[in-house]
């Protein structure tokens, strides 16, 4: 089964674990921009040269030249089967241009799963995790305590802290970022009939099952 897919979803929705399951599954290429970026630059494509210029300046890669990027990606042989798209498109700009390139590939994608999980649920999450002051050793309040409550299992240290990005204001301000950037391209994937919502906030197997099902039922 080819099946040409995008991935989206906010920071810590899951998509990391839910994109190596589909990629596992389907034999299909994962990709996700910050790669394509490092590849183009390191291969010294024209537009990994022409990214290179504004991110040695500091500056944002303008759209044509993130969209010129992922066209040589998504030409590449590996792609014949299918692929996952992860980060990318980022904005109705890019999305118009993915259009216009998965068009002229006849790549057309067949879905955009979106996994959908309450942002109260992903402050929760993100910011959950803190870290031995001693020895460095890290610990979730959710998913990995210490076995003894204040005392690292590594050192037996006593004094903990939080790095400043996992701060749950931080990590609010960067979901509500995000959520802004999402809205408009989930309103465009749902007029073009392409956008599967699927609950990020049950657990991972469930989650898995519910893209699995969405998958099967587009090649019947």
């Amino acid at each position: 089964m080819s099946v040409n897919l995008l991935l989206m979803g906010l920071p810590g929705a899951g998509k990391g674990t839910q994109a190596a399951n589909i990629v596992d599954k389907y034999d299909i290429p994962h990709i996700s921009t910050g790669d394509i970026f490092r590849a183009a630059i390191s291969n010294k494509t024209p537009m990994g040269i022409e990214a290179k210029k504004y991110i040695d300046n500091g500056d944002l890669v303008p759209d044509d030249v993130t969209c010129g990027i992922v066209e040589d990606r998504l030409n590449q042989a590996d792609t014949k089967n299918g692929y996952l798209l992860d980060g990318f498109p980022r904005n109705i700009n890019q999305a118009n241009s993915l259009e216009v390139i998965t068009n002229k590939l006849d790549k057309n994608l067949d879905a955009v799963i979106e996994i959908n999980v309450d942002p109260k649920v992903l402050v929760e999450r993100l910011s959950g995790r803190f870290i031995c002051k001693n020895c460095g050793a890290t610990y979730h309040k959710l998913y990995k305590k210490p076995k003894v409550d204040g005392t690292c299992d590594v050192c037996g240290g006593h004094e903990f802290y939080q790095r400043s990005d996992d701060e749950p204001e931080t990590v609010k301000n960067r979901l509500d970022v995000n959520i802004e950037l999402n809205a408009p391209l989930i309103d465009f994937y749902k007029e073009r009939n392409l956008l599967f919502t699927v609950n990020g906030d049950q657990d991972i197997a469930a989650v898995t099952k519910d893209i699995d099902k969405i998958l099967s039922n587009l090649d019947s």
